[in-house]
């Protein structure tokens, strides 16, 4: 039996605040209105708004994804593992949101993304300075990844302050190191503008903790919490790589890059190496 909705006016029910002096409180909040006119083409193909919009909204979780990562370094920092904790586990919903964003992307043919891809010109993924950020958290440490920014003094200080400062993976060392577990000097004190290099010690470290998961139930739990982040971090990796592929096999990639190359080299790399490589010796 169906159920009749009456009209609000008619019962003299309460409805919604219509009128209002400016813009709404919603868009006053949400911005929509500038987040919808960002949208400016540069070729006349229908699918150019839909590769545009995409990579739009993928910058936009990158932002959230900086975001839950520095609250997670800043937690560990202060030894607030639950705080941590849930700001990575909201990072992975979000990683999985991130990599859905190439399902409209995922089977462009080379004529399709031909199509439009001038339009890019020197233009290149490898140039988000939001996703450098992301990458830095990760370990992932690169001086020269600045140079692109130079242009743009705002960004290049905060990519410099991200690039000096201990990623996600140091606090966590650094945390270990302060419950009594023996995190070498050397990983400890090792230059935090350079890329992290996987260590036989914190392996070891790692394969004790996971070994004893009674005695350690809250570090299992943070590395647990770790690894799902590295997983989708590695899916995310993975599923750019099939894309490119499918759009324009090995040719150069936009910006001059290797492209497909690139890519490949990229997809075989682990973040938090020693959560992985420890678990052969539980």
């Amino acid at each position: 039996m169906s159920t009749i909705h009456p009209d609000p006016e008619a019962t003299g029910a309460q409805t919604p605040h219509l009128d209002f002096a400016g813009t709404t409180p919603y868009e006053d909040y949400v911005q929509a209105d500038v987040l919808t006119h960002l949208q400016h083409l540069r070729s006349d193909d229908p699918g150019e708004m839909v590769f545009l919009v995409t990579t739009q909204v993928m910058e936009l979780w990158f932002t959230v994804i900086v975001h839950e990562w520095e609250t997670a370094a800043h937690a560990l920092r202060e030894d607030r593992l639950t705080v941590a904790r849930d700001a990575l586990k909201r990072s992975v919903r979000e990683l999985e949101a991130l990599n859905a964003s190439w399902t409209p992307l995922a089977q462009l043919t080379p004529a399709q993304f031909n199509s439009y891809r001038a339009a890019l010109g020197e233009g290149s993924g490898f140039q988000s300075a939001m996703y450098r950020r992301m990458e830095f958290l990760l370990g992932d440490k690169s001086t020269s990844m600045l140079v692109p920014h130079r242009g743009a003094p705002r960004v290049h200080a905060e990519l410099e302050k991200a690039l000096a400062e201990p990623s996600l993976y140091d606090e966590t060392l650094a945390l270990l190191a302060r419950r009594g577990h023996p995190i070498p000097q050397a990983v400890l004190g090792r230059d935090l503008t350079q890329k992290y290099e996987s260590s036989p010690e914190v392996e070891a470290v790692w394969a004790a903790i996971y070994a004893n998961p009674d005695q350690h139930d809250e570090l299992v739990r943070l590395g647990e919490a770790l690894t799902d982040v590295g997983e989708l971090v590695w899916r995310w990796r993975n599923d750019h790589l099939v894309a490119t592929r499918r759009a324009m096999g090995s040719k150069t990639g936009t910006g001059g890059s290797a492209g497909v190359a690139w890519l490949e080299k990229r997809a075989t790399k682990n973040v938090f190496p020693e959560l992985w490589t420890a678990r052969s010796h539980v």
